[in-house]
């Protein structure tokens, strides 16, 4: 593609009132710099997606739509959770956006990364990865976790982009591709790479919070790792399977040895290692329970069919029929 496109950049906000100010200004900015330059059209638009916020997170948007002429917005009906609220976005923006970008409120990711994605989509990539080039801003416990994470996934046969996180371009027909997958239980790092394409990587220096809270603290993150685990990967259940034979072995081990025992006179009558074994096979077995409820936890919300969110209010639509309406006229 050589000629100017038109680009929607989404952003889930969870009470942002503190950091939405000057998210608002440095994406207009990156907008307004890429109209000039004449590589996306002056209809592009920044997309806020209220995740059920408590704070003014959307009073601001809705008044950012009103004074800024590429801003919009749009309101789920309650929280949905941080990867929902991604998809709502980009539902709503590929609808008429040749192109996606997705970044988070805080500003950690570098908005400055969004032009040289935008080169790599006018050069033919359909899906360009932001991707951290150190982790000094992260503390020693989580970096060393996320190190873990990914090798636990590659390990696993998930095939991610190691520290990309959800900060990305895609094309309107990759995002197409990417809601065509129908998951309940979201894990977009590990969906998005299959929706193939050509695709590119543009490295940046992840940046400190510039206000507010985390919203992922480590309980989230956590359940986040399990989920990305759980929703890619049925080896946790192959490996019961093999803890199973492997303990069935050790009985065996065990059975030969008491009998060798019995028959030589030296058994001893042992409450210690009776007890040691019940404990330690009892654990085992609830490990197992719960690796496999997980599995059928998730096939229970699946199943289900529910929405994987609501739409309250879509701003974004309604500025664009807008437009549209007024271009006819």
């Amino acid at each position: 593609m050589t000629e100017a496109f038109k680009l929607g950049i989404v952003v889930p906000c969870y009470n942002e009132e503190e950091v939405l100010p000057e998210t608002n200004k440095e994406l207009t900015q990156i907008i307004s710099n890429l109209v000039n330059e004449n590589k996306i059209t002056n209809d592009s638009k920044i997309v806020f997606v209220d995740d059920g916020s408590s704070d003014k997170t959307w009073s601001m948007i809705d008044e950012y739509s009103k004074t800024n002429d590429y801003a919009s917005g749009v309101k789920l009906s309650r929280n949905f959770g941080h990867q929902g609220a991604l998809l709502a976005g980009v539902t709503s923006a590929s609808n008429s956006c040749d192109a996606v970008v997705t970044i988070d409120a805080d500003l950690q990711d570098d908005v400055n990364a969004i032009p040289k994605m935008v080169d790599e989509f006018l050069n033919g990539s359909e899906v360009v990865y932001g991707v951290r080039n150190n982790r000094q801003t992260d503390t020693s416990f989580k970096r060393d976790t996320a190190e873990g994470f990914y090798k636990v996934m590659g390990w696993l046969g998930v095939k991610l982009v190691p520290d990309s996180a959800d900060f990305r371009l895609m094309s309107q027909r990759a995002c197409k591709v990417l809601l065509s997958y129908r998951e309940t239980n979201l894990f977009l790092r590990g969906i998005v790479p299959m929706v193939g394409f050509k695709s590119a990587k543009v490295y940046y220096a992840r940046k400190e919070r510039f206000a507010g809270t985390s919203k992922y603290p480590l309980r989230k993150m956590l359940k986040l790792a399990i989920n990305g685990i759980t929703s890619f990967s049925i080896v946790p259940i192959k490996m019961i399977m093999q803890l199973g034979f492997l303990i069935v072995l050790i009985s065996i081990g065990l059975l030969i040895y008491t009998i060798v025992q019995k028959i030589h006179g030296n058994v001893v009558t042992g409450w210690s290692s009776m007890m040691i074994s019940i404990w330690a096979l009892g654990g085992v077995q609830l490990i197992c329970i719960s690796v496999i409820g997980e599995y059928v936890g998730k096939i229970f919300n699946e199943v289900k069919h529910r929405p994987r969110f609501t739409i309250e209010r879509d701003i974004y639509t309604e500025k664009t029929l807008k437009e549209e309406n007024n271009e006819v006229k």
